[in-house]
């Protein structure tokens, strides 16, 4: 099969190469699913995971990408909860060979069923966007109808899912971002802006959740606008600085079947909308991920189309 491999961590997305891999094997509970279309954050290329195994021996040339959606086409030893032929969407183990191939062996447990009338495209964008903003607002941030939540980077692809969800959820959002990003950010549901760059970030006031993608001095910044009783969740390490009467959560997003139906359920009625900002087919993938410019919203590789 063909794959997208990494061996040098130091090249970055640069160090990536398309190259011919045998066709993996389920193991027990695994399934096989033939890669229609594979989601990549670019991040990974520092996620210790990429490069070693959980026992830390190294495990390159391995396969990035953990989004995937697809078509099972063979099942491991007492694999359950999904059949061949099934289309399905969902997460993959980050110490594994990824999605970035035309075939994956993933645990049938992270995988959810994904709707006929679900592209594979769209599917492959919503697992690590959709879980992230599900987890962190709901299971680390706790939040209640009413409430008021600062989201950093609203206009990217976790940012927009936590606007939207947060709004749904009956939350007032306050979406932070590059100056260009205020018409997408009110857009996605935000109902103020703050630009990062010109904006006074203080003049927020106080919030009851702070969901942040960015880290460094916006973190550390925004602990302090944290109402009492409130959480400062973040998805890029332990926060710097707490809250003075709250929470501090940082967490790794984890696969659900469970909530990857929620997320796609809302995307079918209408109550979610994708943040994809470039499609490319499997032998582009390189240059994809390697832009002349700045790309708004998430990178989807369709593997076969």
């Amino acid at each position: 099969m063909r794959a997208i491999v990494v061996t040098d961590q130091a090249a970055g997305t640069a160090g990536m190469t398309l190259v011919e891999r045998p066709e993996p094997e389920p193991a027990t509970n695994d399934a096989v699913v033939e890669v229609h279309a594979s989601g990549f954050v670019p991040t990974e290329l520092a996620w210790p995971s990429t490069w070693t195994d959980r026992a830390n021996r190294d495990r390159t040339p391995s396969i990035p990408g953990h989004e995937l959606a697809g078509v099972v086409t063979a099942l491991g030893y007492g694999t359950t909860g999904v059949s061949v032929g099934q289309r399905v969407f969902g997460l993959t183990d980050w110490h594994r060979d990824g999605t970035l191939a035309e075939y994956v062996a993933v645990e049938a447990r992270n995988l959810a069923p994904l709707p006929g009338d679900v592209d594979f495209t769209v599917g492959a964008s919503l697992p690590i966007s959709g879980l992230t903003a599900w987890q962190g607002l709901f299971e680390h941030g706790r939040l209640q109808s009413g409430q008021s939540v600062l989201v950093h980077g609203a206009a990217g692809s976790v940012g927009s899912m936590v606007t939207q969800l947060a709004r749904e959820f009956g939350a007032y959002v306050i979406g932070t971002g590059r100056a260009a990003d205020r018409q997408k950010t009110l857009d996605f549901g935000a109902r103020e802006f703050v630009d990062l760059e010109n904006g006074a970030l203080e003049d927020v006031g106080g919030v009851d959740l702070v969901f942040d993608v960015i880290g460094g001095d916006v973190q550390k910044r925004s602990a302090s606008l944290v109402r009492a009783g409130g959480t400062l969740v973040s998805i890029v390490g332990p926060p710097e600085a707490r809250p003075a009467n709250g929470l501090a959560v940082d967490f790794v997003v984890e696969a659900d079947r469970a909530q990857l139906r929620e997320v796609v359920r809302r995307v079918r009625d209408g109550r979610l909308r994708t943040n994809i900002g470039n499609v490319s087919a499997l032998d582009q993938a390189v240059a994809a991920f390697n832009p002349t410019e700045r790309i708004k919203g998430k990178t989807i590789i369709n593997v076969h189309p």
